[in-house]
């Protein structure tokens, strides 16, 4: 049997505006209401479940693989939305792209704290390892 990764849920304030941010941000289907948590599903079919908790929220790390022209399309959502985004998950390059393996990739926050990520080449696909 084929093992595929199906969903997560994020703990968010406001799960229906946290999951449309990231549905549009990555040009993806507008989420979807099932029980309750707003779906946002990507192109392999894992859903991201946004849901709603009372008190902090600890904030978590989500990886999006895209293909290079998917990469300045979101690239160019975040500047005109004006986001600050970073080199690295430290946040210690702000302003900067990665180049790690041959691509490129950028971090970035959500409302809650989560950071999200995006890249054009899986880590370890080009011969980068820190």
């Amino acid at each position: 049997m084929a093992i595929h990764f199906n969903h997560t849920i994020l703990p968010t304030h406001d799960r229906k505006a946290s999951a449309t941010f990231l549905a549009e941000l990555l040009g993806l289907p507008a989420p979807r209401r099932w029980g309750p948590f707003y779906m946002v599903t990507t192109e392999n079919g894992a859903n991201l479940d946004y849901m709603d908790v009372d008190g902090d929220i600890a904030p978590q790390h989500y990886a999006f693989l895209t293909s290079e022209a998917e990469f300045d399309e979101i690239f160019s959502r975040i500047r005109e939305r004006q986001l600050p985004y970073w080199a690295d998950p430290g946040q210690t390059q702000p302003g900067k792209i990665n180049h790690h393996d041959g691509g490129r990739g950028i971090y970035f926050k959500e409302s809650n704290g989560h950071l999200l990520e995006i890249i054009t080449r899986e880590y370890g696909t080009g011969g980068w390892n820190p």
